[in-house]
Parts: structure tokens; C-alpha cells; sequence
């Protein structure tokens, strides 16, 4: 039985942390307010993950540091860099292998399917933050100061799961009400189940092919914002969605309100277009498959919420 560190108790970071648990580990889950899931292997612990000292102390002795961590998302800007340069110290010091919750804003806007082995390439705040993360902990482990890999999801699904699909669409489908979407809502698009996301950051830690690269996630479905929408609604037996397109002018006048929202405007290129996760590295050296996105659904359909 070793030790593992998860920093972040959202709805990936818990799926980890019960996945290892499950598995026979000791898990320490590090949030903010000392949340996560119940089991007799995971000690949840309340601490601020940019507090290096502490941070060090809490993951000594670990074989992998997790990070599943994310500030709001308005605040990556200023927010992310301390935590992300906290983290890396603390597996510097401590010697733990270190594996990183990522996605793929980093890429910039990709015409074709997105590979991992694509160069980044961003054009948004955002996606340059989280470039700017991956590079300087690769640059630790070419200088052999660190083992560092990076999971890259797509657009989240599952249970208490958090999108633009979740927020802006499957609560409203699962309420009956009206729903209006930024992007085409025919274009092809993939989509990360965040249990899928846990199974393959606990796999590229336990594989000695993962150090220095990054991974992504299997999709569980490549389906578009529509058909995902109506195959929502037949899990939960809610009726036929109603689905809107929203225009930028329409969505960047929520943003004068809303700070979130007010963040979406720059990552539209990722809703306009097809955004195909080319998962076929994963699936061969890793290796796993998705799962079903009638699974996914149903688990959805099972914590329905209204907006």
C-alpha cells in the first residue's frame, strides 16, 4: 500500500482519489475546505495547496502528487501560476512523481483532429497559462529535478461534472427548459467522462512510458452539442430538448455580469468548429478504453439538478 496525493476535490480530483482507494491505497486528499468522498483510505485534509511548506510536508513520503486542482475560472490568470509553482516545488523537494489534471487550450485553435504529440500553440489568456504550466514542469523533469506527465481532457461529463455542455445545456434538458449554447450545435465534438479522466491519470502514473509527455483522455462520445442533448434527454427521460444558438454578442452581453461567462469569449473557437481528442497513444500504450456514454448519461440523469 503506498501513498498517494490528490490536490483538488472536484468531481475528477474525488474520482481519483476513490479509484486509488478502491485499489488498496492510502490516499491524502488536500482541498481548501477538507471536502471529498468518505472512505476509511482517503484522509481529507484542509490546507491551501500555494502554501509551499505545508504542501511539502503533506506530500512527503507519496509516491504521486496529483494535481486536479483549478482555481475559478476567472482568476486563472493570477491565480494558477503560485499554485502551479507550489506544486512543483513541493514534488522537487519531496521526490514524489507528479501528474497533472491538463486540457487542451494550450493547443490553440487545431483544424483536424487533436493529437498529443501536437505542438502547443495557444492563443487565449488562458490557454497561455496553461502552456506556461506544462512548460516549466517539463523543464524541471529534462533537468531531471522531477517525473512529470500531463492528462489532457476535452469537455467534461459525468456526475457534478462542470462544462459549458453542463452548465449551459444538460441542466436545462434535464429540467425541460430551454437551452441556449455558444458554438455550432452540429459540429463533432469530444467528450471526457471524469471517471475516464481518474482511470487514465492513475494509469499514465503507474506507466513507465508516461514521464516528459502528455496523454488524452478516450472520449466517450464524439457526438455533437444536439445529438448529446436529445441522448441526454432519452436517458433521463426528459422531454425533446430545445435548444438555441447564442451569438457572441449575446453571450458577451452576459459577460458584463458575469465574470465566468465573461471568460468564454476568447475560447469559442474550441464550440465553433469540430474539436476531435485524438486519444489513439492512450488507448495503445496505457492502454484503456471510454466508457459508454449510456453509462455516462444514465449517471448524469441519476443527480439530475435544475438550473
Amino acid at each position: 500500500m503506498s501513498l498517494y496525493v490528490v490536490i483538488g476535490g472536484g468531481a475528477t480530483g474525488s474520482a481519483t482519489a476513490r479509484l486509488l482507494a478502491e485499489a488498496g491505497e492510502r490516499v491524502r486528499l488536500v482541498t481548501r475546505g477538507g471536502s471529498g468522498p468518505v472512505h476509511a483510505r482517503i484522509e481529507r485534509i484542509a490546507a491551501d495547496a500555494t502554501d509551499i511548506a505545508r504542501l511539502t510536508e503533506l506530500t512527503r513520503g507519496a509516491a504521486t502528487l496529483f494535481n486536479c486542482a483549478a482555481p475559478p475560472y476567472d482568476r486563472w490568470p493570477t491565480d494558477f501560476p503560485p499554485l502551479a509553482a507550489a506544486l512543483l516545488a513541493a514534488v522537487e523537494r519531496t521526490g514524489a512523481d507528479y501528474v497533472m489534471l491538463g486540457n487542451t487550450y494550450g493547443y490553440g485553435p487545431v483544424d483536424g483532429p487533436v493529437t498529443a504529440e501536437l505542438p502547443l500553440a495557444p492563443t487565449s489568456v488562458k490557454g497561455r497559462v496553461r502552456a506556461r504550466m506544462w512548460h516549466e514542469a517539463r523543464a524541471a523533469y529534462e533537468a531531471g529535478r522531477v517525473r512529470v506527465t500531463e492528462v489532457r481532457a476535452n469537455d467534461f461529463l459525468g456526475a457534478h461534472a462542470i462544462s459549458p455542455f453542463t452548465l449551459m445545456v444538460g441542466a436545462h434538458v434535464l429540467a425541460g427548459s430551454p437551452a441556449s449554447y455558444p458554438g455550432d450545435l452540429d459540429a463533432p465534438h469530444s467528450w471526457t467522462y471524469t471517471g475516464d479522466a481518474a482511470r487514465t491519470l492513475v494509469a499514465a502514473a503507474r506507466h513507465e512510458q508516461s514521464w516528459g509527455r502528455a496523454w488524452h483522455v478516450p472520449s466517450s462520445s464524439d457526438e455533437s452539442v444536439r445529438e448529446l442533448a436529445a441522448h441526454l434527454a432519452a436517458a433521463a427521460r426528459a422531454p425533446e430538448p430545445r435548444l438555441n444558438h447564442m451569438t457572441r454578442a449575446e453571450l458577451e452581453e452576459i459577460g458584463r455580469s458575469d465574470s465566468v461567462m465573461a471568460e468564454f469569449p476568447e475560447m469559442l473557437y474550441l464550440y465553433d468548429r469540430p474539436n476531435i481528442l485524438d486519444a489513439s497513444s492512450t488507448a495503445t500504450t496505457l492502454p484503456l478504453t471510454p466508457t459508454p456514454i449510456d453509462e455516462v448519461l444514465a449517471e448524469m440523469a441519476a443527480v439530475s439538478v435544475g438550473p
